[in-house]
């Protein structure tokens, strides 16, 4: 067996793809429209090969979508996790719990989806401003 990918719901399409592409910095692996079944979906990785998020936009989809309580979040590593929290404050991203600890970190998507963000490794020490930063809203 072998892990693929996990499919999330959008309701702005180019708004995903710009927050997955431009503002997580993930790598578009593959894209199809569905002309019959009236939607497009979009898949992307950490990078090709790895597994993927795919993005499913339903071109007729009237009512917004709600989270339920059985979808926890999406996790990534990354390097630093000060310095990619920083870089997402300066594309206007709110960290909902900011990695006071110097571990982990949670953000949510266009749609509202909770992604995790966690330390590789150790965690790093614990510094400010991050420290001493609140939660905001839920995560």
């Amino acid at each position: 067996m072998k892990y693929l990918h996990t499919m999330i719901r959008v309701s702005d399409l180019e708004q995903s793809v710009d927050f997955f592409a431009n503002t997580l910095g993930l790598v578009e692996t593959r894209r199809k429209e569905v002309e019959a079944g009236r939607f497009t979906l979009v898949f992307f990785a950490t990078a090709p090969g790895e597994p993927e998020v795919e993005l499913t936009y339903n071109w007729d989809q009237q009512e917004p979508y709600t989270t339920g309580r059985n979808f926890g979040h999406l996790a990534y590593s990354v390097e630093n996790i000060y310095d990619y929290c920083r870089m997402l404050m300066d594309k206007g991203v709110v960290i909902l719990r900011p990695p006071r600890d110097g571990r982990m970190a949670f953000i949510r998507t266009p749609d509202q989806i909770s992604i995790e963000l966690l330390q590789q490794g150790d965690a790093l020490p614990v510094a400010e401003p991050w420290a001493s930063m609140e939660n905001k809203g839920s995560w």
